[in-house]
């Protein structure tokens, strides 16, 4: 049981929302410290919080607010704490992202923004999601939600992860074991990753899985580094990407000088496909502290071993 006082400090992108919401909560014993001193608990983005693990003596438990914690993953860094991150609230937004940029493109509509400047009346022949092929890799709760959305639109789900066993309430057509990768790329119309990254997952998608692929749709909304640029240059010169919907890089922000910006068959979004909302973060929160203070296992406990 963790009894008596506990006190809190706060590093995000919008701390005065998080400060407001977490009041608002009004969490027994819980108060909030701007001296890093102090704090056994910390709410934090990862990147913020990286380099200032030194600072907190007393750290005994991190809320990330984000799902990818690989900030908080290099081999120099503090592990003597506990790290849960935030799990369930991303996948309709990543759906969205993903169902939206496909329906426009297979519906033209960029192409009709253009028209509609020119003043010109052009029809065009399009094709339905119903009956195409998506392949998911990661079949967690954004990649099994994904599915889920998918299926409601007509669309064939394949999830890819390191087992080939379907998650718990799956809604994948077929799962396929990453050793089978190619077998199932083949197959795709649609590639969507939204795996995390760790030693197993960098490059996954390279020259040689990608030369399975025919004109597909590819979406990265996990992690930058999963894909390799260099094979994505080539996959789009050969057509076995037609599209690539980026919204996660190895560097961000991209640079200015980056051949990406320059290809109208990608592109590029500024890391946005699924934020994290501060009033879903803080539920998650409050959830767990409320388990914290009562001395039960934390919800969405991340690996250090792992990396997830």
């Amino acid at each position: 049981m963790h009894h008596s006082e506990h006190k809190i400090f706060i590093l995000t992108e919008e701390n005065q929302s998080y400060h407001d919401l977490l009041l608002s909560h009004s969490l027994p014993e819980l108060t909030i410290t701007q001296d890093p001193a102090e704090a056994d608990i910390v709410l934090a983005a990862p990147p913020k919080i990286a380099d200032k693990l030194d600072q907190f003596p007393k750290l005994q438990w991190l809320q990330s607010t984000y799902a990818g914690v690989n900030a908080l993953m290099p081999s120099g860094l503090r592990r003597d704490y506990t790290l849960t991150n935030v799990r369930g609230i991303f996948g309709p937004l990543i759906a969205e992202y993903v169902l939206g940029y496909s329906i426009a493109h297979w519906r033209h509509l960029p192409l009709y923004a253009q028209q509609q400047q020119q003043r010109q009346w052009q029809p065009h022949l399009y094709t339905s999601l119903q009956g195409k092929r998506v392949v998911i890799l990661g079949t967690g709760s954004i990649g099994n939600h994904l599915a889920h959305v998918c299926s409601a639109m007509g669309l064939h789900t394949m999830g890819i992860n390191r087992t080939g066993i379907p998650p718990t309430g799956s809604h994948f057509h077929q799962t396929y074991h990453i050793n089978e990768l190619a077998a199932a790329l083949t197959q795709a119309d649609i590639v969507v990753n939204t795996l995390p990254s760790t030693e197993q997952t960098k490059h996954l998608l390279n020259q040689a899985s990608l030369s399975h692929c025919r004109q597909v749709l590819l979406f990265n909304v996990g992690r930058g580094d999963v894909l390799d640029n260099a094979a994505l240059l080539l996959a789009l010169k050969n057509r076995w990407v037609e599209h690539a919907f980026l919204d996660v890089f190895e560097q961000e922000p991209l640079p200015n000088d980056h051949p990406f910006w320059g290809l109208k068959q990608i592109t590029i979004t500024p890391h946005i496909a699924a934020l994290s909302f501060a009033e879903q973060v803080v539920e998650i929160f409050a959830e767990n502290y409320q388990r914290w203070i009562e001395g039960y296992p934390l919800n969405y406990q991340v690996s250090f071993a792992k990396g997830y």
